[in-house]
């Protein structure tokens, strides 16, 4: 008589142990997950719990604002600070209007460096995840910044719990053509620190999300710090050339990267 086969393992006349390692390797998402009965074992709930845990963690967790604005100044760039019209944290996830909305564009308009005219504005706000903007946004500024020569880059504008839109007042405010807002994306299960930037050319009230490149999964396990630089060069280039963004400009930027691999 053969012996049972163990409850968190499939039976292995499925072969399901030479299958899924190989895959496992490859990728951070659950697959293949050892069962009991009809449901989870015991190990991968509680994995899947964790991992909830720490996506709603990622929402909730404060930026260390100062320590973000010193990895920013070091990159050699005048940095502003600005507000959305939100209050707190609790509001802006309940909010998303007002977070879309400058609390004072007067302000950054009233900016000495807002007084000039500039090819692109960086901005970077926590979004629903501050850890992402504090571990990447500052590494993947310091690979775009010294490809963008021949461009008039504004200074960085670090705005307060912004959402992707409040980039478009932002580049009115500052008489920028283009905007690259880099801004922490909604914590997944497997990537509760990934961020995403948005570029626009020349955003205006008209502007819709259909008007925006995405280059989302920025961090060190997803897209990396000079991938994205990359393509964030190539896109800004190709926006200045054709003078359209979003679902008009395809991003080929992946055929310079396969050429460098």
């Amino acid at each position: 008589m053969m012996p049972p086969s163990s409850p968190t393992t499939p039976p292995d006349d499925e072969g399901a142990g030479d299958v899924w390692a190989p895959l496992r390797r490859l990728t951070a998402a659950r697959i293949g997950l050892a069962r009991s009965g009809a449901s989870l074992a015991t190990g991968p709930l509680l994995d899947f719990r964790l991992a909830h845990a720490r996506a709603r963690d990622a929402v909730h967790a404060p930026l260390d604002e100062p320590r973000l604005l010193a990895d920013l100044r070091s990159l050699g760039l005048p940095v502003m600070v600005a507000a959305s019209a939100v209050s707190d944290r609790a509001q802006y996830l309940l909010r998303p209007d007002l977070g879309r909305r400058l609390a004072a564009p007067e302000t950054v308009l009233a900016m000495p460096s807002a007084r000039r005219r500039y090819d692109v504005v960086f901005v970077v706000t926590e979004g629903l995840s501050a850890r992402a903007v504090q571990s990447h946004a500052q590494p993947v500024l310091a690979n775009v910044l010294p490809a963008l020569t021949g461009l008039e880059v504004a200074p960085i504008l670090f705005i307060r719990l912004g959402r992707v839109a409040i980039g478009d007042m932002a580049a009115n405010a500052v008489h920028a053509d283009s905007v690259v807002i880099l801004i922490g994306e909604r914590p997944g299960l497997t990537a509760p620190d990934s961020m995403g930037a948005y570029l626009t050319w020349q955003p205006g009230p008209q502007t819709t999300d259909a008007d925006r490149n995405c280059i989302s999964n920025i961090r060190p396990d997803g897209i990396n710090y000079t991938d994205a630089a990359v393509k964030i060069v190539h896109l800004l280039r190709a926006m200045r050339a054709r003078q359209v963004s979003g679902v008009a400009l395809k991003d080929s930027s992946d055929r310079l990267l396969a050429s460098d691999s």
